[in-house]
């Protein structure tokens, strides 16, 4: 009954041991000013504001907007509202998503649903002018104020669309009351702590070997970061020292094989008398060049056979941090 909880217990760990490591401070996230526009609107005048495109679990916009007289604000869907604009009397019956009326100066906010919505803007005050049903805004040229006619923000959509709206040409149109409204549009961005080191795991020992009573070194390991990870996996027929030691001191063991029980009471990477493990250790870049011992804990009658070691390290990959300079280890 016990071997499921222990099961789950080595995979929960397996998955720790061999996930990337997060160093750093994490990213702060804000809402960014990005593309605006100024539109003019005649009364019951709408305009097509941005077509947001939300990811399979939707999502979230935020737009300040500012008018000279009241205005509704409302989402819809981006399909439905161009067909509307074929058919505009068609648009009372749309559904709003988020609708927002009357009003002259806010910060409008929506959760999206999974779908493409527009954004719509309608002037409040109606129209004096009863044949006619509805009519498209149109956008201002940022630089000068004026009507921009190759703007093509201003999103008349459809041929035909003239017929039953307000004349079109913007470069002649004529304002009976115009209404300039603002629309200041926002991205979700980083605004802190925006570029982060990337790491990846390295093998850097991979290696069956016929045992012996001799010590193994293995050097050249060196930490690149503050926190660097080793992974060390050993199988073996009989009991093994295994431990990372200070390179100085390991290529000094095989002339000195006493000094090995010293240099493993100060290790904090070892592990004793194991045949089948896979542990972990973690590194300063101010460590220095680490070596990785393994040797048999009875050194007489080691066996004709073999044994197998592992070792991977993360390492940085890009926007690494480089270390600091000696003098300040």
């Amino acid at each position: 009954m016990k071997t499921p909880k222990i099961w789950a217990i080595f995979a929960f760990s397996a998955i720790c041991a061999f996930s990337l490591p997060s160093f750093g401070q994490q990213r702060v996230f804000n809402w960014l000013p990005a593309n605006d526009e100024s539109v003019r609107l005649d009364p019951a005048n709408y305009h097509s504001g941005r077509t947001y495109h939300p990811g399979p679990n939707g999502g979230n916009m935020h737009v300040d907007i500012k008018a000279q007289q009241p205005v509704t604000i409302f989402l819809a869907d981006a399909e439905a509202w161009t067909t509307a604009l074929q058919h505009p009397e068609n648009i009372p019956g749309l559904r709003q998503l988020c609708p927002r009326e009357h009003v002259v100066e806010t910060t409008y906010v929506c959760e999206l649903p999974p779908e493409a919505m527009t954004l719509v803007i309608r002037d409040d005050r109606e129209s004096a002018d009863h044949a006619v049903f509805t009519g498209l805004g149109s956008v201002l040229d940022p630089n000068n104020g004026v009507v921009d006619p190759n703007n093509k923000v201003q999103r008349a959509v459809g041929l035909g669309v003239a017929t039953v709206l307000r004349a079109q040409n913007s470069a002649s149109r004529h304002f009976v009351s115009p209404n300039d409204v603002h629309i200041q549009y926002y991205r979700w961005d980083c605004v802190e702590n925006c570029i982060q080191p990337e790491y990846q795991w390295f093998m850097q020992i991979k290696e069956k070997y016929d045992l012996t009573s001799f010590l193994k070194v293995y050097g050249g390991f060196a930490p690149d970061h503050d926190g660097t990870q080793v992974s060390i996996k050993v199988k073996s027929p009989v009991p093994m020292v295994i431990a990372m030691l200070p390179s100085q001191i390991a290529d000094q063991l095989h002339a000195q094989p006493g000094a090995l029980e010293p240099a493993l009471q100060k290790s904090p990477c070892q592990q004793r008398g194991v045949q089948s493990l896979q542990f972990q250790c973690t590194f300063n870049a101010a460590d220095g060049p680490q070596s990785l011992i393994a040797v048999p804990e009875a050194t007489s009658n080691v066996p004709h056979k073999k044994a197998e070691i592992e070792m991977q390290a993360v390492k940085c990959i890009a926007n690494c941090t480089p270390p600091p300079p000696q003098g300040n280890q």
